[in-house]
């Protein structure tokens, strides 16, 4: 009976191990599928900003700001293996609000987003991305700090992210005390669901990968 006992004990630790470690190397990096709230999260997504280089194919709308070093690798490593599989991969360039009276964007930065929604000129994005954050000044782009149009166009990003966050949260998807976290993907796949995660770390950046056969 004891022998019995001690091998269902044996038997319980391996599944739980075993459960455990499927958790934690696979399942908690599982994109979230959005159920709620998907024509709004769409129609915001539609109206943003977004630039892109075209591809004809599934859409994958990425949020990023420019300094984010999360971002930067997403754009280097991930952007481009889901053009080549024909994505059309729409990134939302955001400049953040102040918080707590300290600047979270610069100048050069709010008038390159002001200008990537305004005109959705992927070249620009190229440009600035190849630029190190430091020596961007926004060459031949016309300022937005005293530009009501242009200012209020970097609001509209700002505004973006503060409506989406309940959105998605409701739905699951980590979010940020200020608004979304960065980069966030939000996508409809293969199946025509509509997903989102965020790709603070590679995991969850190589299961969209995977969805979209650019593995």
């Amino acid at each position: 009976m004891t022998k019995l006992i001690v091998g269902f004990v044996l038997v319980a630790v391996a599944v739980i191990a075993a459960v455990g470690a499927w958790w934690w190397l696979d399942l908690r990096w599982r994109p979230k599928t959005l159920v709620k709230n998907q024509a709004e999260i769409a129609r915001l997504l539609e109206q943003a900003g977004w630039v892109s280089p075209g591809g004809g194919g599934p859409k994958v709308y990425v949020l990023v700001f420019r300094s984010c070093p999360d971002c930067v690798r997403l754009k280097a490593e991930v952007v481009p293996r889901l053009v080549k599989a024909g994505v059309d991969t729409r990134v939302i360039a955001i400049a953040r609000r102040d918080l707590n009276g300290a600047a979270r964007s610069t100048p050069a930065e709010r008038a390159t987003v002001a200008e990537l929604w305004l005109n959705r000129d992927w070249a620009l994005m190229q440009r600035w991305d190849a630029t190190p954050v430091e020596t961007w000044t926004a060459p031949g782009l016309h300022p937005a700090d005293g530009d009501m149009a242009r200012t209020a166009v970097v609001g509209s990003g700002r505004d973006l992210v503060d409506r989406l966050k309940p959105l998605l949260a409701a739905n699951g998807l980590a979010v940020g005390e200020t608004g979304v976290r960065y980069p966030t993907l939000i996508w409809w796949g293969p199946d025509g669901v509509m997903r989102a995660t965020v790709c603070e770390r590679p995991e969850p950046c190589r299961a969209v990968l995977r969805e979209f056969g650019a593995g």
